[in-house]
């Protein structure tokens, strides 16, 4: 497994065939800095990845982004740059036994030349607890410099501990334009046979209906070179063949994913039960993983919804104990049930306004601590004015601690019409201001 980056590639009788056997993008993965297609933010003069590579002195880190993007590049580089031995698997199959051979591996070099490892894992979110955890120590020892690669938000899918001890960055999908750089340098290396083989309109096409993923580019190239047959011209239909099937489908794993879910939380939240349905069924047919879509149900059901109908949360809640005791196909009836009765409900963002109103009180602010008659028996002074004990269950007593007293966080719109009336009436019964409503500013 151990491999150098720049070692020349296995030979013809290698389990891995000849360099000329390999997918295109393979055969022009970059080998320098300079050869480097886009990612112009991250790899900024000056920034902390660019001076990790330009220096050679690799950090532990988790690279972000979609398909084609350059992740493994970028870690092939570092090692690259860094004089260090590379080793690399992919979490969809290797286990504990992989990641202990790679740690005893890197152990034995570094006591006996000094040489670091680099361990680049590919699809890191595909990692248990468990297995995330078996990394905890080589990363800390220094014995491994962690290179993770994933698709999804590492935030949600790696654990904190690991999370803690890496650099996370975040890459973005090639433009247009940086695929088509490296489509013409494929075709400038004759990769597709003599200059000028491949039509324009063919390069052009392929730029743009890649989805921002150099691999996908690059191979559909590849396949509509052999598709046209040795020294015919490469057309635009061509490469509309090349790549049908990845220009119409859904990528759960590309920025589609996170397209698609943001069209379909504001479609729903924009009160239309088709547009909602229409986006559930394209995550739906592109294999898109129900839990991610049923928390996003969930935190719709409050953020965009609350208290103007909370049964909102139940509904959404209830959908994601379908999906976990059901699961595909049949809880789709579950996601479209939820999916209509959040884009029917009544929409109200007063719940996420006030706590985000509450939480910028305290940071700018601090946090007091309560009044005596509020704390814990053994500390209060024992003038707690139970409301319970009060006609109407309501008390005069003031529940704020003193700085804070008067403030307003939650404002209830007109979709909490009935809670606004509730307010008021507790607030008259307190002998507090119906003060207007607002909420508090700093």
């Amino acid at each position: 497994m151990e491999r150098l980056f720049g070692e020349p590639e296995p030979t013809v009788a290698s389990a891995a065939g000849s360099a000329a056997d390999a997918p295109l993008a393979t055969q022009l993965r970059p080998r320098t800095l300079v050869e480097f297609v886009g990612q112009q933010r991250l790899l900024a003069a000056g920034s902390a990845l660019r001076r990790a590579i330009e220096e050679g002195r690799p950090h532990s880190m988790i690279l972000h982004g979609p398909p084609g993007s350059g992740k493994t590049t970028l870690a092939r580089l570092i090692a690259d740059a860094s004089g260090a031995s590379f080793e690399e698997e992919s979490a969809v199959q290797a286990g504990r036994a992989e990641v202990r051979g790679v740690i005893a591996r890197a152990g034995e070099r570094l006591a006996g030349s000094g040489r670091r490892t680099i361990f680049f894992l590919d699809e890191i979110h595909r990692f248990n607890k468990a297995q995330q955890d078996a990394l905890l120590p080589a990363v800390e020892e220094g014995l491994i410099t962690l290179i993770g690669a994933t698709t999804e938000n590492p935030y949600f899918e790696v654990n904190s501990a690991l999370l803690s001890r890496t650099h996370v960055y975040e890459l973005e999908a090639l433009r247009p334009d940086e695929i088509r750089v490296l489509l013409d340098r494929a075709v400038a290396r004759g990769h597709c046979g003599p200059d000028g083989r491949v039509q324009p309109d063919a390069l052009e096409f392929l730029a743009e209906r890649s989805g921002g993923d150099a691999r996908t580019a690059l191979n559909g190239l590849q396949l509509a070179c052999e598709a046209a047959g040795p020294d015919q011209p490469v057309t635009l239909a061509h490469a509309e063949d090349a790549l049908q099937r990845r220009a119409l489908l859904y990528d759960r794993q590309a920025d589609r994913h996170y397209d698609t879910i943001s069209a379909w939380i504001k479609a729903t939240r924009g009160s239309d039960p088709d547009a909602s349905l229409y986006y559930l069924a394209v995550m739906l047919e592109g294999g898109e993983d129900p839990r991610f879509i049923v928390r996003r149900m969930v935190i719709l059901a409050s953020e965009d919804i609350g208290n103007a109908d909370p049964q909102a949360l139940l509904v959404a809640t209830a959908a994601a104990d379908a999906v976990e005791h059901v699961g595909l196909p049949e809880c789709q009836f579950a996601l479209a049930q939820a999916a209509i009765y959040l884009s029917l409900a009544p929409k109200s963002d007063a719940a996420k306004r006030a706590v985000f109103a509450a939480r910028e009180h305290i940071r700018e602010r601090g946090a007091q601590a309560p009044p005596a008659h509020l704390r814990s028996s053994t500390r209060g002074d024992g003038g707690y004015d139970n409301p319970h004990r009060r006609e109407g269950h309501v008390s005069p007593q003031e529940l704020m601690p003193g700085p804070a007293i008067g403030s307003r966080f939650y404002m209830p719109d007109d979709a909490e019409a009935g809670l606004r009336e509730r307010l008021r009436e507790i607030r008259r019964q307190r002998g507090l201001a119906d003060e207007p409503d607002k909420a508090t500013t700093l």
